[in-house]
């Protein structure tokens, strides 16, 4: 299984970092997965997901 840090995410959708944890309090964007303590990453598959129903819905 691949992850993704939150430098990583906010790279892959052109957004700082700033904005991609604010999508994510919001409940904009997949919850993350905390691997260990200051490790908190995404899992890829669900970033994947997302991304589809964000274009389902454009």
């Amino acid at each position: 299984m691949k992850y993704l840090s939150d430098k990583q995410t906010a790279d892959r959708y052109e957004v700082s970092r700033a904005t991609w944890w604010r999508w994510v309090r919001e409940g904009h964007a997949p919850k993350p997965v905390k691997l260990s303590p200051g490790c908190t990453r995404w899992k890829l598959v669900d970033l994947e997901s997302w991304e589809s129903a964000q274009e389902a819905q454009a």
